[in-house]
């Protein structure tokens, strides 16, 4: 999990470096071409390039689109609004997956979930305050990402199925460098990353990979129960950095939202563990 919390942070500071010259569309482009040649690779190299096949193309497409205009919503965030608010709104992700898979996946849906569902949008407020100011448009991407991020997930559940990482990797990153090279192109001029940029490009190409690994890994080894507050550790981490190299202000109120949330979370995982045994 300190892989996964280095390489989110990292991210983010990147792809805030790199909105100075590129717009969110061409960082996903670059970001794709460095994956890609990273999955194939390390797929080449494990001997697992076998196992990409064709038989769920259509759900690849579904989940990789959401996933695309998730992660360009987030990354338009980053540049928008504080990185502690982007994380905190992030963290709303869990709850969301919790309702879609209920809807979608046929989970029952207990009172616990219920009251966990409440509890993160009473979160979701404190971190947004709309009370106080009219919310930002950055604060609707980071809210809109997350929820991109759990559709993502529930068509993750699907082809978990019946696919294996290396073929779920694949599609992420060769459906979506398709994507970003449509969107870039539309208008007929795409920026190429100068050679300051170019280090920040291929440091979030990197760093999306390795956390998704490294938060699939953790989960391998450790329970949930056990992992997801460990991920909590983010918010604090970026709250640190966005004051130190940003002049961000350090807010009680997303805090205070993001340990309601994290709450809210965290008792659903401990519901579902009790469950289980």
């Amino acid at each position: 999990m300190t892989g996964a919390i280095v390489s989110f942070s990292a991210m983010a500071v990147a792809g805030r470096a790199a909105s100075v010259e590129l717009d969110t569309f061409e960082m996903m482009t670059y970001r794709s071409i460095v994956g890609l040649i990273l999955v194939l690779l390390i797929a080449g190299s494990a001997g697992t390039l076998g196992q990409i096949t064709r038989r769920n193309l259509r759900l690849h497409g579904f989940r990789n689109l959401f996933h695309f205009a998730g992660q360009n919503l987030w990354f338009y965030a980053l540049t928008a609004i504080p990185l502690a608010q982007v994380f905190a709104l992030e963290f709303t992700s869990p709850l969301w997956v919790m309702l879609l898979a209920a809807l979608f996946l046929g989970e029952r849906m207990t009172w616990v979930k219920a009251a966990a569902g409440i509890a993160g949008f009473l979160g979701i407020l404190a971190v947004v305050q709309p009370w106080g100011a009219t919310p930002s448009i950055g604060m609707g991407a980071a809210a809109l990402a997350a929820l991109c991020f759990a559709t993502t997930a529930i068509f993750t559940k699907f082809l978990t199925r019946t696919e294996t990482i290396t073929c779920i990797l694949f599609y992420l990153t060769a459906m979506q460098l398709v994507f970003g090279l449509i969107a870039c192109l539309i208008d007929g001029d795409m920026a190429w990353p100068s050679l300051i940029s170019w280090p920040w490009v291929i440091l979030i190409g990197i760093c999306g990979l390795t956390a998704h690994f490294c938060m699939t890994r953790a989960l391998q080894i450790a329970p949930a129960s056990i992992v997801m507050p460990m991920d909590f550790v983010r918010l604090p981490v970026i709250a640190v950095i966005g004051m130190i190299f940003y002049n961000e202000p350090l807010q009680w109120a997303v805090f205070l939202g993001a340990i309601v949330i994290f709450a809210a979370n965290y008792a659903n995982v401990l519901a579902e563990a009790k469950r289980r045994a």
